[in-house]
């Protein structure tokens, strides 16, 4: 079964049925989806950029963020991201000790690939206030649009984002990431989803495209980011 959309969530928890009468009760909802409660051991994947394969292993439990990949054959880096409404801050895990990650360096590139430290702790679904704009279809699939503003004094390259939210299961479909002057900077597309315990999917395949805001839009690079399935999941998966 595939979803055709934008990435970085990383699970999908089925709440079919449930109404969400505001746009925070929406955001809200994506966010406990982007959890990974089920997965104690994680989940291991790949970015793949051109010919280079990146392995990544990825620990997501609400504000608490863990990974670590290895670069061209070399030692894993092991980083631990922590993520609150009005902070941010990320450690470099060096020889069992947290190292300080100055915050500029959340918007650079993992591995020379397309996602960056923010997209993949997802830290605009912690921005305040976002608003409902409309109810869309995404390759299919009904949807809630979101606006998401940056709060004022927050670092990062994006200042507003939209994100898709299904209505029926509650998580994420597309993200699309603006900067000041409104030009595209980030896509990311979720093309497929695995279950990994009763009702609970969790991402198996998402494209993340950079943009040319000056340009429309248009892309210049793209990175997918593909896990594998977890001991927990079924053989078969979604059907």
């Amino acid at each position: 079964m595939n979803f055709k959309s934008f990435v970085l969530a990383l699970a999908m928890v089925s709440s079919a049925g449930a109404q969400a009468p505001n746009a925070q009760q929406i955001l809200e909802g994506a966010r406990i989806a982007a959890s990974l409660t089920k997965l104690d051991d994680g989940l291991n994947g790949n970015l793949h950029k051109g010919n280079a394969s990146v392995p990544i292993t990825l620990f997501l439990k609400g504000k608490d963020i863990q990974f670590q990949f290895s670069e061209n054959k070399g030692p894993w880096r092991v980083f631990h991201m922590n993520i609150g409404d009005e902070n941010f801050k990320m450690f470099e895990i060096v020889d069992g000790k947290n190292k300080d990650i100055p915050a500029a360096k959340i918007v650079e590139p993992i591995a020379g690939t397309d996602l960056t430290y923010e997209d993949l702790a997802l830290r605009f679904f912690y921005w305040p206030n976002p608003q409902l704009e409309a109810t869309e279809d995404v390759g299919g699939q009904p949807c809630y649009k979101l606006r998401i503003d940056k709060p004022k004094g927050t670092t990062g390259k994006y200042e507003v984002v939209y994100v898709w939210i299904h209505t029926k299961f509650g998580a994420f479909m597309r993200i699309r990431g603006h900067d000041k002057s409104g030009g595209l900077v980030k896509e990311f597309q979720v093309e497929d989803i695995m279950k990994v315990a009763d009702n609970v999917w969790t991402l198996r395949k998402m494209q993340v495209a950079t943009c040319d805001p000056a340009n429309g839009g248009r892309r210049v690079s793209i990175t997918d980011l593909t896990f594998d399935a977890p001991k927990v999941a079924g053989p078969h998966g979604i059907r």
